[in-house]
Formats: C-alpha cells, structure tokens, sequence
C-alpha cells in the first residue's frame, strides 16, 4: 500500500495554492446563488451583505413573468437532439477518416477545426439570413442544426482521436470473417467506443446547454432556451440584479447537477485518445 507523501512546506505551499485557485473558480458561482436570496435593495448594497434573510420572491416572479419550463423544454429539446444528431454525423466520419486515410485526411482535419478559431459573429449574418428565408428562424429546428454543425468538428476530432487507439487488426479479422462495412462499424467499433462516444455527447450536451450567441440572434419566444431567459433580465431600465441571478441560477443548476454526476465521463471526454 502506497505510503501518504511526507509533509514538506513544498506540498503545503501547493495546497495552499490549490485551495486558493479553488476559491477564486467557485467565488462567481458561490456569489450568484448567495445574490439569488437577497432582494434587489440588499443585491446592490454597499457594502456586500453577506449576512441576510433569504428570500424566494425572486425564483417565484422569474417563474411569474416568464414561462420557465418552455425555456428549459427548448434548452432541453436543442441540446439533447444536436448532440445525437451529431453523434450520428461524427462517429462515421471519424471512422472513415481513422481507418481510411487519404492523402488529404489531416488538412480537413485541420479545416474542421480552424472553423472554431473565427469567431461565431463573423458567420452570424448568413446563418441568420439563411434560418429566416428556410423558415427555420425561432424553431427548435433551427437551433438544432446549428448547435450541431458548431460541436460537430469538436465530436470528429475526439472521436478520430479515440479510434486511432483501437487496434486495426481487430477490424480487419472483422472483414476476413466476411462482415461489411456497416457490420463491421455497428458491431465492431462501436462497441469497442462506447466510452469515448459517452463522453464526447456528454461534452457536447454541455456545450450546447449553455451556447448562448446562437440561441439569442436566432431565437424568440417560440423557441428562446434558457439563455434568452437570463438575457431577458437586461432592459433598458437597468439589470435586476437578485431577479437576473435567480434566472440564472434556475439556468445552470440542471447542467451543474447533471456535469457533477457525470464528472468521470466529461474529464474521460476531454483526454479520450490523449495517452496512449
């Protein structure tokens, strides 16, 4: 059995270090819920009030004003459908690109992922022209499509990654045993994936819960996601401060729930095929 490492001021010196990283990643998620519970005199006292009563008006108007639940069924509805959808795009062309190289495999690789390096605004007018003259402005549909060709080179990527660890004669003795190509990806490689294709939706899930430039330029209310919920709370008579925390504190706590259960999985998905 492994020995616990000897007390050195080196390592408290790093826990220390750590716990202060810590504090300072936490302190906007920590101050957010403990501003959710004040009233809106009390959110924009100075000083700060740490100590109050708290209070649920806040949580009770957000859900008076507007309708929460269609924006978390319309949050709901886009990320889980993009991300499957997705999947269905991303493991082909992943497998094609692992196991059928060209001579030309790496520079589309390359292409796909230099579509992530411009910023989303740059392609905003076209998307938007494009959603509105197909119908597709304010539908479930639209963002649906969206969300997914923007995580679709991020899916191809981790699972091309992820495919190149799984030996290749395994699939060969697929073929020799007289299977297809479509035998041979269903019941093969997919198996053999499960892991990494868990992980990468579940990233992907994420990212789409809380893309937020798509869902504002291309929604309303038909199908506004929490995003355009939280934005909501920004008028032209000021910000709500306690009401806009509350909104997105009722935003991010399903996706921080559902990330703290699935954690093992998310951090498997952000280093699948990494090691070897």
């Amino acid at each position: 059995m492994a020995r616990p490492p000897t007390f050195t001021p080196a390592l408290a010196a790093r826990t220390v270090v750590a716990w202060l990283v810590t504090l300072i990643l936490f302190f906007p998620l920590g101050w957010l819920v403990l501003t959710a519970f004040k009233t809106e005199l009390q959110a924009i006292s100075v000083p700060p009030l740490l100590l109050f009563t708290p209070t649920l008006e806040n949580f009770t108007e957000v859900q008076l004003r507007s309708d929460y639940l269609l924006y978390a069924k319309n949050s709901l509805v886009t990320s889980v459908a993009s991300t499957l959808l997705g999947l269905a795009l991303a493991a082909p062309a992943a497998y094609s690109m692992a196991f059928f190289k060209g001579p030309h495999t790496k520079d589309v690789l390359m292409w796909m992922l230099s579509t992530k390096m411009m910023p989303a605004v740059g392609a905003l007018v076209p998307i938007y022209v494009l959603a509105q003259q197909s119908g597709l402005l304010d539908t479930q549909l639209g963002l649906i499509i969206v969300f997914t060709l923007s995580n679709l080179p991020i899916m191809v990527w981790m699972l091309y990654s992820g495919y190149k660890d799984i030996p290749p004669e395994i699939l060969e003795a697929a073929r020799m045993d007289g299977a297809t190509l479509w035998q041979e990806f269903r019941q093969v490689l997919l198996p053999l994936s499960l892991g990494g294709l868990a992980s990468t939706g579940l990233l992907c899930l994420v990212l789409s819960w809380n893309e937020a430039f798509w869902s504002l330029n291309l929604s309303a209310a038909k199908a506004g996601t929490l995003a355009a919920l939280i934005a909501s709370y920004s008028s032209p008579e000021g910000l709500f401060w306690a009401k806009l925390s509350a909104a997105s504190l009722m935003a991010i706590a399903p996706i921080v729930v559902f990330g703290w259960f699935s954690q093992k999985q998310l951090v498997q998905g952000l280093t699948f095929g990494a090691v070897k």
